[in-house]
């Protein structure tokens, strides 16, 4: 028997191989736990379609909310969402992806700073929520912010939230531009910053965009550091700039489905519904960025 003949005999008898009954039992966990958590979300997304499909109609648009369940309507919700997500892009976007490219392309990853930032930007992906809201409220209250209910302070806690994942996401799209592009670029006479504005970025900017805009998905659907910081939970006005009072359309389901009367948690489900529309609509614009500009190197 060959040398070869007899490793592979030994590499399919190894204990802790694919086969072996314990990763057949990890396996079946795995899927079991994947089947329960994927059924309790249709049930779910069934129960709330179900129940708020009575109240989706032009009037959860158009209205303002009021003590009436029958015709209140999220139209300030809707509108400070807008606000409230634009401005976190402008704030967010392009200081993640200054920071990313300083980190990927410039910065020597040898000194213990730049070592000690990656290790900070990669752990504060993960902090929840609450504590960028923490973070802002004792910003502005340092500025001596009085009024802290503003579209601008509530997209600076998204702003927070969200810029480590852009820095994240845009470091891996730079890292798929393969290495000949920038050697050929710089082989060429270019500058090591015309190398980057002119072939680097624009060859990553599909994963740039995609990243981007599952961390603003991330923002639209949170409300605790906005309630945190004052966000209203009743509005009858819309919101009109970055200094203007807003609320979202998380913050006004969290206050419908706190209210005792059923007609108010079925107009919560309708404004799940639309959030959720919203959140697919953004998700599935990332899938078709990441599929059709995605180059194959």
């Amino acid at each position: 028997m060959t040398a070869a003949a007899v490793t592979t005999r030994r590499l399919g008898r190894a204990r802790g191989g694919e086969d072996s009954p314990g990763a057949m039992a990890f396996m079946i966990a795995l899927w079991l736990c994947l089947a329960v958590a994927v059924i309790f979300l249709v049930v779910l997304i069934t129960q709330t379609l179900m129940t708020g499909l009575p109240r989706l109609d032009a009037g959860l648009v158009t209205n303002y909310p009021g003590p009436d369940p029958t015709v209140a309507g999220a139209r300030p919700a809707i509108l400070g969402s807008i606000w409230v997500v634009a401005t976190t892009a402008i704030l967010a976007i392009p200081l993640g992806v200054a920071a990313a490219v300083h980190l990927e392309e410039f910065a020597d990853p040898r000194t213990w700073f730049n070592r000690f930032v990656e290790l900070n930007v990669q752990n504060l992906a993960a902090v929840p929520a609450i504590v960028y809201g923490l973070l802002t409220l004792s910003l502005v209250a340092l500025l001596g912010v009085a009024n802290k209910n503003l579209v601008i302070v509530g997209a600076t806690a998204l702003g927070l939230l969200i810029l480590p994942v852009i820095i994240i996401s845009t470091r891996e799209a730079l890292r798929a531009v393969p290495v000949e592009i920038r050697h050929g670029s710089l082989a060429l006479g270019a500058t090591p910053l015309q190398t980057v504005m002119r072939q680097t970025l624009p060859a990553a900017v599909p994963g740039i965009a995609t990243g981007s805009i599952l961390a603003l998905s991330r923002a639209l659907g949170e409300a605790a550091p906005l309630l945190l910081l004052g966000g209203l939970v009743y509005l009858r006005f819309d919101p009109n700039g970055l200094l203007s009072g807003y609320t979202t359309l998380p913050i006004q389901i969290f206050n419908w489905s706190s209210r005792p009367q059923a007609g108010f948690h079925i107009v919560a489900a309708a404004a799940s519904i639309v959030l959720l529309v919203l959140l697919m609509a953004m998700n599935s614009l990332a899938i078709y960025i990441r599929n059709h500009f995605q180059q194959r190197w």
